[in-house]
C-alpha cells in the first residue's frame, strides 16, 4: 500500500469531513479537532476556545446543514515536520445558490502520526450570497 503524501492526507482528511459536513454530520470534523483547538467563524463575534465549545455548537447544528455538493477550489498545504496549514476556497451548492467561503486550517501532527486540527478559520469570499 503506498503512504499518501502529507498533502494529500490532509486533503483527503478535508474532504471527508465536508461531505458529512454538507450532510448534516459535524461527527468527522469533531473527530480532527484537538483538544485546544481554537475556531473562528465569520457567524460569531469572537473566537470559539475549547473543543467543548465546538463541539456544543456542532452538536446544535447537527442535521439541519443540507447541501446538493461543494467544490474544493484552489487547496495549497504548506508544513514543516508537526504542522500543516491548509487554505483554500469552497463553494458550496443549494440548487443554484452558491456560498463561497475561505478557509484556513492549521494542522498538528500528533501522537501515533495522526493530524489534528488546532485551528480553523472560515469567512465569507462575497459580503452576501448568490
Amino acid at each position: 500500500m503506498d503512504r499518501l503524501s502529507t498533502t494529500e492526507t490532509i486533503i483527503a482528511l478535508e474532504t471527508a469531513a465536508l461531505e458529512a459536513w454538507h450532510k448534516g454530520n459535524p461527527s468527522p470534523y469533531l473527530e480532527l479537532y484537538s483538544k485546544d483547538f481554537t475556531y473562528f467563524d465569520p457567524a460569531h463575534e469572537r473566537r470559539l476556545d475549547g473543543w467543548d465549545k465546538i463541539k456544543t455548537l456542532y452538536e446544535s447544528m447537527r442535521g439541519k446543514v443540507a447541501m446538493d455538493k461543494f467544490v474544493i477550489l484552489n487547496p495549497v498545504v504548506q508544513q514543516t515536520d508537526t504542522m500543516a496549514v491548509l487554505t483554500y476556497n469552497l463553494h458550496s451548492y443549494v440548487g443554484e445558490t452558491r456560498w463561497e467561503e475561505n478557509c484556513t486550517e492549521v494542522y498538528r501532527l500528533e501522537e501515533n502520526n495522526i493530524w489534528k486540527i488546532i485551528h480553523s478559520h472560515w469567512s465569507l469570499t462575497k459580503s452576501s450570497i448568490d
